[in-house]
């Protein structure tokens, strides 16, 4: 029968599937826990329900012999609650179950559980007479637990913290100070650029000669040169352009300085 099954090896995959999903499914389902303390119901289950019904948070069921308050976290592929906790008030006990994920702190799950507990017991406090000596020693073992945990880890993480905020202190000084020191070093630059203009125009006065200094110069030059001037040789020792000494030589002859030899 099973020889003529068309569809043998599909089911054969399908169930090797199956078990491989099943084997990962029991790796990631998280597990409950669950803490029981002891109480007494002064009032009615219907009573707690008026309070519970305000918190949009959570999520009630009332019962003849309980009153449930759940919140369901988080849900699986298949919709299914994969991180709740739940709280049901019976008339003589108060069970708290919550789920705690593969991959998550324990100790922090549960003191968050604690915390919601706490919360809840606040706003019903006049409904139920709580074992306290039962509920001081859950949370002392929680809150024992959880500091055991964090305490070497706290204090090399406090260190850190501390040094890195030192570093930080430092560096924001170091800032401060490099601030200050481009301020002043943009103001240096802004007098020296002024100062560097104010020599640059000085120096381009001390280089433009007047009408009266080249006359005086040409004529010492002439006297030195057997009466002659080549004009770009005088022009290129003295950093003028030949046009410019051409121009004087034209008024020294217009005004009887200098006379043309053919």
């Amino acid at each position: 029968m099973a020889q003529n099954n068309p569809n043998q090896g599909i089911i054969i995959q399908n169930t090797a599937n199956n078990q491989q999903q099943q084997v990962q499914q029991e790796q990631t389902t998280p597990y409950v826990e669950s803490i029981k303390i002891s109480a007494n119901l002064i009032k009615s289950f219907e009573d707690i329900s008026k309070i519970v019904s305000n918190l949009e948070v959570f999520s009630y069921q009332l019962n003849q012999d309980n009153l449930i308050l759940f919140k369901v976290e988080s849900r699986d592929l298949q919709k299914k609650p994969f991180l709740f906790f739940v709280f049901s008030f019976y008339k003589d006990y108060i069970e708290i179950q919550y789920s705690i994920a593969v991959d998550a702190s324990k100790k922090l799950r549960r003191i968050t559980i604690i915390k919601n507990f706490l919360s809840v017991l606040s706003l019903i406090s006049n409904c139920y007479e709580i074992n306290l000596k039962e509920l001081f020693q859950h949370l002392d073992s929680i809150i024992d637990d959880l500091l055991s945990s964090l305490s070497q880890s706290y204090s090399t993480l406090f260190n850190n913290y501390d040094s890195i905020f030192n570093q930080y202190k430092e560096l924001k000084l170091i800032n401060n100070d490099l601030a200050i020191s481009n301020k002043n070093l943009a103001a240096t630059t802004g007098q020296l650029t002024q100062k560097n203009k104010e020599l640059s125009e000085k120096l381009k006065d001390l280089e433009t000669y007047s009408d009266e200094s080249l006359m005086v110069m040409i004529e010492e030059w002439i006297e030195s040169h057997d009466n002659t001037i080549d004009i770009n040789e005088f022009a290129k020792s003295y950093k003028i352009i030949p046009p410019r000494v051409e121009q004087i030589l034209n008024k020294m002859v217009s005004l009887g300085y200098l006379e043309l030899k053919e």
